[in-house]
C-alpha cells in the first residue's frame, strides 16, 4: 500500500540524509519533491498546501538546522505530521452501555461493504468476544442478501433476512428485537448502496438511524477511488453524521490519498482497513504505524501482532526443545510454514521490517506459488520420510515429486535448504542467549 509515495519520500530524505548541515534552500528543495509525491498520490491540494507549510515551518527552525544530524530531524517532523493528518491515535470501534450494540454500515456500490461487513463482524467476535448478528438490510442489489448469507456461514455467524420485499427500514428494527431475544449483543446493518450519491438512498439511510439509533456508523470506502473517496466521505458525513470511516483495497495499487486525507476533510477517524479480500484481512488502523511504513521505517508492533496472533506459543517452545535435541523434522517444518503465512503475504511482512524500503524490495521476487510448491512436496512425503529425510533415496524422491506435481530437481532443492537451515538453527541455538529466538515462534523458515 502507498509504495510509490513511500519510494519517492525515501528517496527525497535519502539526499537529505547525506548532507552533513541544512540550509533554508535545502529544505525548499525537499519541500517541494514532498508536494509533488503528495499531490501524485491524490492527496487534497489544500491539504498538501497546509502540511508542506507546517513542515517547512518547523524544518528551517534553529533547533533542525543546527542540529547534529538535520535530515533525520526533518524526517521525524514528517512523521510527526503524517501521523497527525491521519488522526495521532488509534480510534477503537465503541459500543453502546445497552446491549446490543448497533452498527449500521454504509457507503456506494463496489466498495466492498458486505464483504466488509463480514470481516468486522469476525473481528469484533474474536477481539472483543462479542456475538454478532448480520442484517440483511440491502434489499436493491441483486444477490446482496445471498452474498451476506454466504459470508454469515463461512464465518459461523448468522444472518437476519425478511427477504428483498420488506422496508429496509422495518428489517433494522425487527433485527434488533430479534437480537434481544436470543441474547446478541452485537447487530451489524448491512445497508444498500448505490453507484452514486442520491436523494432516495440517503433518505432510507437517515430513516433507520432515526429507528435504531447505531452507536456506529461506519462508511465503506474504495481507497483506489482517490480523492473521490474523499468527496463521497464528506457527503455522507453531511447527511449522517459517521462516526469513522473504513478504507478497502488498500492492498491493491492505490495512490493513498483517501488514507492521508480524509480525517482532514471529515474530521472523523479512520477506524479500519481492508489489507485483502480474505475476511480476515481487515486491521484496526494506527496512524503512527502507517506513517511509519510510508517514510521506510517499518511497522515492527504490527508484525509482534501477527506473530503472536499467528503462532502457537506451546508449540514455539516444544520447537526450540526440538531444534537443541537435533529433532526438526518436515513436520515442524511445514507446521511453522504455514503458521508465517497466516501473517500474510511475505511482501507486507518484508515491508513491515525497519530498514527495508520500498524501492529495495522492487528487487526482492517472494513468489507465493514457489512456497504453494514446498507445501506440496512435504505433503507428498509419507510420515515416516516427514519424520527422517534420510529414508529419502532416489525412487521415493520420483514419487514424491509424482505426487507434487514438481520434479526429482525440486525435492533435491528442498531436501538441500532443509539440511542447511536445520544445520543453521542448530549452530544458532548453541549460541550463548539465542535460544531466545525460537521462543517468539520460530521466524527461520530457510527461503
Amino acid at each position: 500500500m502507498l509504495d510509490n509515495l513511500s519510494e519517492k519520500l525515501q528517496e527525497t530524505f535519502k539526499k537529505l540524509k547525506g548532507r552533513g548541515k541544512l540550509n533554508e534552500k535545502d529544505v525548499n528543495a525537499a519541500m517541494r519533491e514532498v508536494k509533488l509525491a503528495l499531490l501524485e498520490a491524490d492527496v487534497n491540494f489544500k491539504i498538501v498546501k497546509e502540511f508542506i507549510k507546517v513542515v517547512k515551518d518547523r524544518s528551517i527552525g534553529v533547533e533542525v538546522l543546527e542540529s547534529l544530524s538535520p535530515g533525520q530531524q526533518v524526517i521525524k517532523i514528517v512523521n510527526e505530521e503524517l501521523t497527525a493528518l491521519m488522526g495521532e491515535t488509534v480510534s477503537k470501534i465503541e459500543y453502546s452501555s445497552s446491549t446490543p450494540s448497533i452498527i449500521m454500515m454504509v457507503g456506494l456500490q463496489g466498495a466492498g461493504k458486505t464483504t466488509t461487513t463480514g470481516k468486522i463482524s469476525r473481528l469484533l467476535k474474536e477481539k472483543d468476544h462479542k456475538k454478532p448478528l448480520l442484517v440483511a438490510c440491502d434489499v436493491y442489489r441483486p444477490a446482496a442478501i445471498k452474498q451476506l448469507k454466504i459470508v454469515g456461514e463461512q464465518l459461523d455467524i448468522p444472518v437476519f433476512s425478511m427477504g428483498d420485499k420488506v422496508d429496509p427500514v422495518n428489517i433494522a428494527k425487527a433485527s434488533v428485537e430479534y437480537a434481544k431475544k436470543n441474547q446478541m449483543d452485537l447487530v451489524i446493518l448491512d445497508t444498500a448502496g448505490r453507484l452514486h450519491i442520491d436523494e432516495t438512498l440517503m433518505d432510507e439511510l437517515v430513516n433507520i438511524k432515526r429507528e435504531v439509533e447505531p452507536k456506529e456508523i461506519l462508511l465503506v470506502v474504495d481507497s483506489m477511488t482517490g480523492q473521490d473517496a474523499v468527496n463521497v466521505a464528506k457527503n455522507f458525513d453531511e447527511k449522517l453524521e459517521i462516526t469513522g470511516v473504513v478504507l478497502t483495497k488498500l492492498d491493491g495499487d492505490t495512490r493513498g490519498g483517501a488514507a492521508l486525507s480524509v480525517r482532514k476533510v471529515t474530521g472523523k477517524p479512520i477506524k479500519l482497513i481492508g489489507v485483502g479480500e480474505k475476511l480476515d484481512q481487515i486491521e484496526e488502523f494506527y496512524p503512527d504505524r502507517m506513517a511509519s511504513r510510508i517514510l521506510g521505517m517499518g511497522d515492527v508492533l504490527t508484525l509482534i501482532e501477527k506473530a503472536q496472533k499467528a503462532f502457537d506459543e506451546d508449540k514455539a517452545m516444544e520447537l526450540q526443545k526440538k531444534i537443541k535435541n537435533k529433532q526438526f523434522d518436515f513436520e515442524d517444518f511445514l507446521d511453522q510454514m504455514e503458521q508465517m503465512r497466516n501473517m500474510g503475504s511475505m511482501s507486507d511482512i518484508l515491508k513491515m521490517i525497519p530498514g527495508m524500503n520500498s524501492k529495495a524490495l522492487k528487487g526482492v521476487n517472494v513468489d507465493e506459488k514457489e512456497l504453494d510448491k514446498i507445501q506440496a512436496i512435504i505433503r507428498s512425503m509419507t510420515p515416516a520420510e516427514r519424520k527422517n529425510d534420510k529414508l529419502i533415496n532416489g525412487s521415493r524422491k520420483k514419487r514424491i515429486a509424482a505426487g507434487s506435481g514438481t520434479t526429482a530437481r525440486d525435492v533435491n532443492k528442498l531436501l538441500k535448504q532443509f539440511k542447511e537451515s536445520k544445520k543453521m538453527m542448530q549452530q544458532m541455538s548453541n549460541m550463548k542467549g539465542m535460544g531466545k529466538m525460537f521462543s517468539g515462534g520460530g521466524m527461520n523458515l530457510p527461503f
